[in-house]
């Protein structure tokens, strides 16, 4: 009887863990928004300020697994308060920055605790429904993290721009301090699971499809980021609008993100294998069908939502982790975010390497139609391996 609060009350805790999600997706995004502000106020040109992002991208890639083999033997509803702590003083101290040398040591801080807050809410939304309705949980934690792209990132942006580039922080370090709250009060309280190691944690990287769906993710949503990341500089220059167009097709971004989280997820709880292959489809052809539309601010629009939509891709290759980790869930679920901050810069880089090379803004979307073929191609491999396995399995002895 003890327990049976926090069992009955699923939609609560979806709610805690959405909030750290939202948290996390505001502070993420909204960086790069105010780069221009603690730039001209810590004394350096924009380019050098934006290692303060690849610091955030490094720590997450660098925190996600590391903490996850060693804290999965706590109790996970232990763990996303600590990891919350860690993201509130990460956060709380990038405000209060007295230099660009701590500001790049507070972002890396902040980001740290990224992927193994995603992974280990994954796994705590996934436990509280049956495993037909798995993917739908974890989509709705991840709506924090597409709604932060539409409310989060413009609020922050303006705070920073009306009280200044601290008060950007500030705000997301109240968010982590909201979640821990919450999730004090209303997650699970489980025992955690003595038998986990990191030693046990680590048997997924001998899986060869733990690999392959994180190179799935890696390659295949490099794509959205390689024309997110160039979005505001394709307008000024492509499409010729003024820079005020500027957030409201991000904010669109950010909408066809939440429902295509949403819908995936639908889809996923029916036939998990089929969505990623249908959602990769849809990416490619989005993201080719971007050169042509860039010239317009309406069929930009248009086209900006459908590649947004193919965000979607994140909760169904999250729930096949789950299918192909074994014992190992904790690192695997973390390793997704990993994978996703590999794409994120492979994305902008392969981008940035076709602009710089005379093919125009608008050939991002061709780099990204290439990545999401590429994520296609791996991820059939890891199907028609997996039936391999299973039709050896089942040949009877003779």
């Amino acid at each position: 009887m003890g327990t049976r609060p926090h069992q009955a009350q699923p939609a609560l805790v979806l709610f805690a863990l959405a909030v750290g999600a939202f948290a996390i997706g505001t502070t993420e995004f909204a960086a790069m928004s105010l780069l221009p502000f603690f730039a001209r106020d810590l004394g350096i040109d924009v380019p050098t300020a934006g290692h303060a992002i690849s610091a955030y991208a490094l720590g997450v890639v660098a925190g996600a697994p590391v903490i996850a083999a060693f804290g999965a033997r706590l109790p996970r509803r232990h763990l996303l308060i600590g990891l919350m702590a860690l993201f509130a003083i990460g956060n709380g101290l990038s405000a209060l920055s007295p230099s660009y040398g701590w500001m790049l040591v507070f972002r890396f801080l902040s980001g740290v605790p990224h992927g193994a807050y995603f992974g280990v809410a994954a796994l705590v939304a996934a436990k509280l429904v049956p495993i037909e309705k798995r993917a739908q949980a974890i989509a709705r934690v991840m709506s924090g993290l597409t709604i932060a792209t539409v409310l989060g990132v413009p609020v922050a942006n303006w705070m920073g721009q009306a009280l200044g580039w601290r008060s950007g922080f500030f705000v997301v370090t109240a968010l982590a301090i909201a979640t821990m709250t919450l999730v004090a009060l209303y997650a699970p309280r489980d025992a955690g699971d003595p038998k986990a190691s990191a030693a046990r944690e680590l048997t997924a990287l001998a899986k060869p499809q733990v690999w392959l769906t994180l190179l799935t993710g890696a390659i295949g949503f490099g794509g959205l980021f390689a024309v997110y990341t160039y979005v505001a500089s394709t307008m000024i220059e492509v499409t010729g609008v003024s820079e005020v167009w500027v957030p409201v097709i991000l904010m669109i971004f950010g909408v066809g993100m939440t429902i295509g989280n949403l819908v995936a997820a639908w889809m996923a709880d029916r036939a998990l294998n089929r969505t990623v292959i249908l959602v990769l489809l849809w990416s490619a052809g989005a993201l080719a069908l971007f050169p042509l539309m860039a010239g317009n601010i309406w069929t930009l629009s248009l086209i900006i939502f459908l590649i947004g939509a193919g965000g979607g891709l994140g909760t169904p290759l999250q729930a096949r982790l789950m299918d192909v980790s074994g014992d190992a869930q904790t690192l695997a679920a973390a390793l997704h975010h990993s994978a996703f901050n590999v794409a994120n810069a492979l994305g902008p880089w392969l981008g940035g390497m076709a602009i710089a090379a005379g093919y125009g803004l608008t050939s991002t979307g061709w780099i990204g139609a290439v990545l999401a073929l590429g994520g296609l191609a791996v991820f059939l491999l890891s199907i028609a391996l997996q039936q391999r396995t299973v039709r050896m399995i089942a040949v009877p002895a003779e």
